[in-house]
């Protein structure tokens, strides 16, 4: 072999896994930052929130930093998981996706057999692993969506061909296969992990330039559907009821949003204080999970809020931007996830503000990254890992799919 034939060979030999790590570009600097603050505060407003229901004996454990204790080790747990996914090239995770959603639905459906779920105030969402809760429906949603990725890049140009019947089809499968998960989600019953599930699922086949009719017929019959289901269950009407008439009954269904909207109009501009909440002295229920953002935005006011969604939305904004650079080197399953982790942080946090703010139907939904519960945040790390991944091959000029 002649030496230009040498010479032309490395240039057309694909990258060993290890040149492929050692070639990754430092990770998105605005995204870890942001990452990390929103963990920090997490914790710190987890310790704040969760110190009197933990350290009295009779609610809690007698321990002050009992919740503070447990998440720092999620937190640790999480960012461990996040290195390993790190390392996961995404073609992996592409070829994984049938896989990755056959688990899905085997967790969903393990968790409702009698005796493997676990039921905290009245919802089967946890299978019990030694001393900790597992909450299958975090698990689900991210495997969720790098199949809906993978089945995009699949079935992209069905998606966008003028046949009616052949995109119609192509638009039916993954909803299809998302409308049994939600079956699955709302037997738990886990509503609002079914409201951010579909609803980041439709910005991601919007993203992929699906038939803008289809897709607004899609639209119609999904909200059609979520009607349908508020309507057939007292349990949701009356979350609808009390979020748009707390004040009706403040002591009764409305209480829980009631306590939240008194912490936030006591924050004022500045708050009063880190640890002088009020709220959560046993009035603000869920106070250091779903609620959590009620509480800092008592003691950091105006000002507290502010600073948390510049956080969210600068990671929301990366995510958008890692995805627009991975579609134009025709990375599509990197560019449609990519899509759909920024889709489903944005919306997921922008639930719970609303939520919090009372304009929104209270849901249970965490704050991603901030609120207590370990399958939450470590799922959310491996997630933010995922992004990265993506934003190290595409500066780099990616490493094909």
């Amino acid at each position: 072999m002649t030496g230009a034939a040498v010479a032309h060979g490395a240039r057309n030999r694909l990258p060993s896994a290890g040149e492929r790590r050692s070639a990754l570009a430092f990770p998105d600097p605005w995204i870890l930052v942001a990452a990390l603050l929103l963990l920090v505060l997490g914790l710190l407003m987890v310790a704040s929130a969760s110190i009197p229901i933990s350290a009295d004996p009779k609610s809690g454990q007698g321990q002050p930093f009992y919740f503070l204790i447990r998440q720092s080790v999620f937190v640790m747990v999480g960012l461990l998981a996040a290195g390993v996914a790190y390392q996961v090239p995404m073609a992996r995770w592409r070829r994984a996706g049938p896989l990755l959603l056959a688990s899905a639905f085997g967790l969903l459906i393990l968790v409702l057999i009698p005796g493997v779920g676990r039921e905290v105030n009245g919802s089967i969402r946890w299978i019990g692993v030694g001393p900790i809760n597992v909450q299958v429906s975090e698990i689900a949603k991210l495997f969720a969506l790098i199949y809906v990725a993978g089945y995009l890049k699949r079935h992209g140009e069905e998606l966008e061909t003028a046949d009616f019947k052949t995109s119609a089809l192509a638009l039916a499968r993954p909803m299809a296969v998302l409308a049994v998960l939600a079956v699955l989600l709302l037997l738990e019953p886990d509503f609002g992990s079914v409201v951010v599930l579909m609803a980041t699922a439709l910005g991601m086949v919007f993203l992929a330039r699906v038939n803008l009719w289809q897709f607004g017929a899609l639209q119609v019959g999904t909200a059609a559907v979520m009607a349908v289901l508020i309507l057939s269950s007292p349990y949701r009407q009356d979350r609808v009821l009390s979020f748009l008439r707390p004040w009706d009954d403040p002591f009764g269904k409305g209480y829980q949003l009631a306590q939240s909207l008194i912490a936030i109009g006591r924050g004022e501009l500045f708050g009063v204080g880190l640890g002088q909440s009020v709220q959560k002295l046993f009035y603000l229920p869920e106070a250091h999970t779903d609620f959590l953002f009620a509480v800092l935005a008592e003691e950091f006011g105006l000002t507290g809020i502010l600073v948390i969604i510049t956080l969210f939305m600068i990671v929301v904004w990366r995510a958008f931007k890692i995805a627009r650079r991975a579609e134009d080197l025709g990375l599509e399953f990197c560019s449609y996830l990519a899509y759909g982790i920024g889709l489903w942080f944005g919306i997921q946090a922008l639930f719970n503000m609303g939520v919090n703010m009372g304009v929104l139907p209270t849901k249970g939904l965490t704050l991603p990254l901030m609120s207590y519960g370990g399958s939450s945040v470590v799922v959310m790390c491996v997630t933010l890992a995922v992004l990265l991944r993506i934003d190290g091959e595409t500066r780099r000029g990616g490493y094909g799919e």
